[in-house]
């Protein structure tokens, strides 16, 4: 019998930013565990080695909306929560995995990313495609954010935003993302949540006072939240960020 091989590219495109790769490898230090690894550019991007702070972004923001008001909005129909970037899935798969989710809206740059999930190409794929609660929508999440996440359901009002894109607030993988983490920015995808309303960020870098601080001209709360996890190459810990904002109840 062969050997399945150790490293296989799964899927090559170009795009604007940068080379889009998709591959799956087997970790022979880890019994042989299949792992999917997404790397665009220059920029290791992602991996399926590597999900606890993905999963927590779900988790974190949309216990903020059953904490806050609003949770008073949701109480009869459910959470209507957008997600920005796919990615593999795994901040879909949580927020599809909270009780209360009515929708989801996976806004997604890549095509290709939404391909490989309608494709059945990662793991995650078939169980995203086959929920009728989720959408994916091939847009510019940063320009979505001014205008409209869903452009059949323009003034539709969400619970959560939760958002998984670029590195950090300030390590971004296009410099045109930058107005977005403006106190201009912030506010005016603010005006897409309902009174009450949670925005939460994934970043791979430590807090950051400075984006706090703006996080607080736009938020009635902010915190940061340093979530650990384990990295088995460096058989050590390692740690991200996670942001979560919630909107005030009444205009400020």
């Amino acid at each position: 019998m062969s050997n399945p091989r150790r490293f296989e590219e799964l899927d090559f495109r170009e795009t604007p930013l940068g080379d889009l790769i998709l591959r799956r490898r087997l970790m022979t230090t880890l019994d042989n565990l299949e792992v999917y690894e997404v790397i665009l550019g220059d920029a290791f991007l992602m991996s399926s080695l590597f999900t606890t702070v993905e999963i927590a972004l779900a988790e974190l923001g949309l216990a903020a909306v059953e904490a806050g008001d609003a949770a008073d909005a949701a109480e009869a129909a459910g959470l209507d929560v957008v997600v920005g970037g796919l990615g593999l899935g795994y901040t879909a798969r949580a927020a599809l995995d909270h009780p209360r989710l009515r929708s989801l809206r996976v806004v997604e740059y890549l095509a290709p990313v939404i391909g490989w999930h309608e494709g059945g190409l990662v793991p995650l794929g078939r169980g995203l495609t086959d929920d009728p609660r989720c959408t994916f929508i091939h847009s510019d999440f940063f320009a979505a954010a001014l205008d409209g996440f869903d452009p059949r359901e323009p003034d539709l009002k969400y619970h959560a935003v939760l958002l998984d894109i670029d590195h950090s607030p300030a390590n971004l993988l296009h410099e045109n993302h930058g107005r977005f983490y403006s106190e201009d920015g912030l506010r005016r995808m603010s005006e897409q949540l309902h009174p009450g309303g949670v925005f939460a960020l994934w970043s791979d870098d430590p807090p950051e006072g400075s984006f706090l601080e703006i996080l607080g001209e736009v938020f009635a709360t902010c915190t940061s939240h340093v979530v650990t996890f384990h990295n088995p190459h460096q058989d050590r810990d390692a740690a991200s960020t996670v942001y979560v904002a919630t909107k005030s109840r009444s205009p400020r």
